[in-house]
């Protein structure tokens, strides 16, 4: 019997070795590989589906991710605690979220925690609607206000309350930020009639302006300045285990990024169109602008360690962090610094 298990289990082991084999990505167009023929399928979770993320989508729609031997599988998790649930439980591969979330995990005490390897923007990325036209917006007219706000500790609200509190605005006691609303939903409580103002991303900004239930009056990526607002993410063991997957998918997102620097709004829009059908192209354009004006995308995907100590000073301020975490834990820059060569 002890002769029959240490066979099957020889066998099983080749088995495994040779599907992991199988599963490596193949080269680029450089190398002359054709995507096809060593493929990989890479579960990309995102906190939200938004145009916001525009070099991501280049990334797909151009064919960056099939050159380089990944087939995307990408699914919205509609906020960032989802989105770290599914990297968590295996249910995703890669997680692209507010970079607040792996710091949480990591202070969790996570064996095999979340660390960040490419971040994406570095502006907010929502804007503030109000429910009438407002000349010369600003920010004091939240005072005594109800705003339709984000999720307590995710980067919209923190970013939200470290603006409002550069303009000398108390969150928790000059308006009333209502917060029991699905991210996702609250332009469809805004205009259901709930709130004074509310806090969105695009395209749900645009889409209030188009239905006249809003009027977008300020940006908080302009507002705000340089955040390390989204990331892209994998649990640690993922990326000791595949980190050729990591270096490819890496090289992919960098392309989309190369391409958005490169481009004008109309010409980004044309290519990203697909993933969003339901927004005109007009609409579409206006939005790629609105982003590409205030210098959204960063040229590479290098998390600098400047950016990762503005985060926790962000945390710190908004009351979410107990204790300040290594950067050389949570952030992973040898893969993006071999993607910008």
């Amino acid at each position: 019997m002890k002769k029959k298990f240490l066979l099957f289990s020889l066998m099983a082991v080749i088995l495994a070795a040779g599907l992991v084999a199988c599963a490596k990505p193949g080269g680029t167009k450089e190398t002359g590989d054709t995507p096809d023929s060593a493929s990989v399928k890479v579960r990309l979770n995102e906190v939200a589906h938004s145009i916001f993320y525009a070099p991501m989508y280049v990334a797909i729609e151009e064919g960056y991710f099939a050159e380089e031997g990944i087939d995307v599988e990408l699914i919205t998790g509609f906020g960032a605690d989802k989105t770290m649930t599914a990297v968590l439980s295996d249910e995703a591969d890669i997680g692209f979220m507010g970079s607040e979330s792996t710091i949480y995990t990591y202070l969790g005490e996570t064996n095999d925690y979340v660390v960040n390897f490419a971040q994406l923007t570095q502006r907010a990325g929502n804007f503030l609607v109000s429910r009438e036209p407002v000349d010369n917006f600003e920010w004091e007219m939240l005072k005594g206000k109800n705003v339709l706000g984000g999720r307590a500790g995710g980067m919209p609200e923190l970013v939200f309350e470290y603006i409002l509190k550069q303009n000398g605005i108390e969150p928790k006691s000059d308006l009333s930020i209502d917060q029991s609303i699905d991210f996702g939903s609250t332009a469809a409580a805004f205009s259901g009639g709930q709130g004074d103002f509310t806090v969105e991303f695009e395209p749900h900004a645009t889409a209030l302006e188009q239905k006249g239930d809003g009027y977008v009056v300020a940006s908080l990526g302009e507002a705000s300045g340089y955040v390390p607002y989204t990331a892209f993410s994998a649990k640690k063991s993922y990326m000791e285990a595949h980190p050729e997957i990591i270096q490819s998918f890496t090289n992919a997102l960098q392309k989309g990024m190369d391409y958005v620097a490169n481009h004008t709004p109309e010409e980004i829009a044309a290519a990203i169109q697909p993933q969003f059908a339901e927004t005109d192209a007009a609409a579409l354009t206006a939005i790629v602008s609105r982003y590409h004006e205030q210098d959204t995308w960063k040229k590479d995907l290098v998390f600098t360690e400047d950016a990762f100590t503005l985060l926790q000073d962000i945390l710190e301020e908004g009351g979410e962090l107990a204790k300040r975490v290594p950067y050389e834990e949570l952030v992973n820059t040898d893969f993006a610094k071999k993607a910008a060569h």
